[in-house]
């Protein structure tokens, strides 16, 4: 091994890895190069490679703990050897812990408090004292199987709605399907905020914040300032909601600019109402709650009002969230931060009335709630936490069957070392903020965990590599935050995953994703039901995949061949998606499941696996051949504004759903699921 290489090993940057064809690859070595000059390595020569590694090793022999301890409950400690740890504990007191192996581990006692403590190691006249948190050693159980939709809310739209879905509509269709079909649970897509203003980009996997949520899922008259406001101000309200509505019942694109502003008309309208003394006490709670990371958000959107949504090319006295000059720009601009402030606390009520009708209508889960795996690089926080990036590099996905080309996803990861040195903190509230109102987390490849494809900026998404994360700790903070709103933990491990990682989110509780499309056995055929995971989440394919409909009918060779998105003649994939339909038909037949109608029959599919939970999307129970997403586009295709609508190509609503044939059929089979 060359120092390069070395070094690139002892950051847990990968100089080789598995493609998914399960062929070895090596890393290109400028990428590995710019990557280890993201992580903040200097590498301009091979002296100052070797310099590097002999810091590390330095490090490495007279550090006594990381920067935070993250432990199992009920599991041993690692530590130094000869090194003696005790814990100081956050209700007060101290605890040894004993020694247990050679290689320097303690035990944690049973009855230690999970949550946060402090830890304390003693070596010879050396002492350290860094964080500890104490989490389960396994994510919340959800008890029995459950079956539940999967929808892009935006796309859901009702009569009610202002040209989006929203979270009233998320609401009734948690109720309906809770109450009247069984339903255990609704997946939907990242509700993270985005730009507060005009232009809004669509994809709700690229976000200005993971950390709070986007106004434009408001549904206004469902504020109790509207329905106190008199007369006149409610008729203003209903008058902006109008236009937008209108479009409700079209197959227009989806238009997230011209649905905020109207909403965001219609909201400072209600600002501007009083608020009666318990409406203001609970305000004032939430500010409290949330703190200065609400204030740090809330300046960013009225900066970026200002001076448009990305903190790089804002005048460079504002680019320092603690400048004096942004200081006196919150003052000045002390309204707008208000008004965004008090946005994000009305998303926190409707959030929690959603939750709290999946509860009411039987759903053992209710909402999953779904995690992007990161963030615009000049949103809020990015720029709140620009020193926990890594910058000159984005997130994306190696090359793989259906994106053969790879995916940069424009996003920037965090840098590994630096968010360990931060105690979490940042992850945490994020963590916290998602699974606030939630029965359940969904981890948008949930390998951010362990590893993150990092392409450096200008690289073609092959070019990349896999840079490693501390798993046991990221694993650990995320169950503990599930453990606390008590949440099933769901991770998307499709795609490129080593055996470990799988492994790995089983033995914690964490349920895996298995699509139909993609579960083969060792043959390349479809996988039997029978052996197909317990701990998962069984669907038939992803937002990222066209709907059954379209699958069937090749709609996603198509596409992907007029926007020159193969590496293959299209007349091969047409070859291949023949055999494995013949191939799915076949097996469908075997099991008495009548493939003319393969909705249905996909369903009972998934429905005889013994997979704790089963995912049907609504796009596909209504029959609609459109993607909601294509990979590696952006305006070549309207992503992420496709409205709901059948394969007629007629709009679908909400209202609609309880009295839809297509729906009822495509469901029959899960509503009443045979035990796990």
């Amino acid at each position: 091994m060359n120092d390069l290489n070395e070094l690139a090993a002892a950051y847990g940057v990968e100089t080789s890895y598995t493609d998914w064809r399960r062929r070895p690859a090596n890393v290109p070595p400028d990428t590995i190069r710019a990557v280890l000059t993201a992580l903040g390595a200097d590498v301009s020569s091979a002296d100052a490679v070797r310099a590097e590694l002999e810091r590390l090793r330095v490090e490495r022999e007279t550090r006594l703990l990381p920067p935070v301890v993250v432990a199992y409950a009920g599991e041993d400690l690692p530590a130094p050897a000869g090194a003696d740890l005790r814990v100081g504990l956050a209700g007060g007191g101290e605890i040894a812990l004993v020694p247990v192996g050679r290689d320097g581990s303690h035990r944690l006692p049973a009855d230690l408090p999970l949550g946060d403590h402090t830890i304390h190691a003693r070596r010879g006249d050396r002492t350290e004292s860094v964080p500890l948190l104490v989490v389960p050693a396994r994510a919340p159980d959800p008890g029995r199987r459950a079956w539940g939709f999967m929808a892009q809310l935006y796309s859901v739209r009702s009569r009610g709605s202002w040209g989006l879905g929203d979270l009233a509509d998320l609401r009734a269709l948690t109720s309906w399907s809770g109450q009247d079909l069984g339903a255990g649970f609704v997946l939907v897509n990242p509700l993270h905020a985005g730009e507060p203003s005009p232009p809004i980009r669509p994809s709700p996997y690229l976000p200005m914040s993971r950390r709070f949520t986007s106004p434009l899922y408001l549904r206004p008259q469902d504020v109790p300032e509207y329905a106190a406001a008199d007369p006149e101000v409610r008729r203003r309200v209903d008058e902006l909601a109008g236009p937008v509505r209108t479009r409700d019942h079209t197959l227009d694109e989806l238009d997230r600019d011209a649905v905020w502003t109207a909403k965001g008309a219609a909201l400072e309208l209600l600002y501007d109402q009083p608020r009666t003394a318990g409406r203001a006490s609970a305000y004032e709670a939430f500010r409290d709650r949330e703190g200065a990371a609400l204030t740090a958000f809330a300046t960013w959107c009225a900066l970026a009002e200002a001076h448009g949504a990305d903190w790089r090319r804002w005048p460079s006295a504002l680019r320092d969230p603690e400048s004096a000059a942004v200081a006196a720009e919150r003052d000045r601009l002390a309204p707008r931060v208000e008004f965004h402030a008090w946005l994000q606390w009305l998303l926190d009520e409707q959030l929690g009335a959603v939750q709290a009708a999946a509860r009411t209508a039987g759903m053992p889960i209710g909402v999953i709630h779904d995690l992007a795996v990161g963030v615009d690089p000049g949103g809020a926080d990015a720029w709140a936490y620009q020193d926990l990036f890594a910058q000159g590099i984005t997130v994306g996905a190696p090359p793989d069957a259906f994106n053969q080309l790879g995916q940069g996803w424009g996003q920037p990861p965090w840098h590994p070392q630096r968010l360990a040195a931060s105690g979490y903190a940042p992850y945490r509230e994020m963590l916290r903020h998602v699974l606030r109102h939630a029965g359940g987390v969904r981890l948008d490849h949930a390998m951010q965990v362990f590893r993150l494809w990092w392409v450096p900026e200008g690289a073609p998404a092959s070019e990349g590599t896999y840079v490693a994360y501390p798993h046991d700790e990221m694993l650990g903070v995320l169950l503990y935050e599930a453990h606390r709103a008590g949440a099933v933990v769901v991770g998307e491990d499709l795609g490129t995953v080593e055996d470990y990682m799988r492994e790995v989110f089983a033995d914690r509780g964490v349920f895996g994703t298995s699509m139909a499309w993609f579960e083969r056995d060792s043959g390349g055929a479809p996988l039997a039901p029978a052996k197909w995971r317990e701990l998962c989440l069984a669907t038939v394919g992803t937002h990222d995949m066209p709907p059954i409909e379209g699958f069937l009918n090749g709609d996603h060779i198509a596409l992907r061949e007029r926007l020159g998105l193969l590496t293959r003649p299209a007349a091969e994939e047409y070859a291949e998606l023949e055999r494995w339909l013949r191939e799915w038909r076949d097996l469908l037949a075997s099991l008495d499941l009548d493939p003319s109608g393969m909705t249905a029959a996909l369903h009972a599919f998934l429905a005889r696996t013994p997979s704790r939970l089963v995912g049907v999307s609504l796009a596909d129970a209504v029959g609609e051949r459109r993607t909601q997403n294509q990979p590696g586009t952006t305006d070549e295709y309207p992503n992420w504004r496709v409205p709901l609508a059948d394969a007629e190509g007629h709009p679908v609503l909400l209202d609609d759903l309880p009295s839809n044939p297509r729906l009822r059929a495509a469901i029959e089979a899960v509503r009443s699921l045979p035990p796990g």
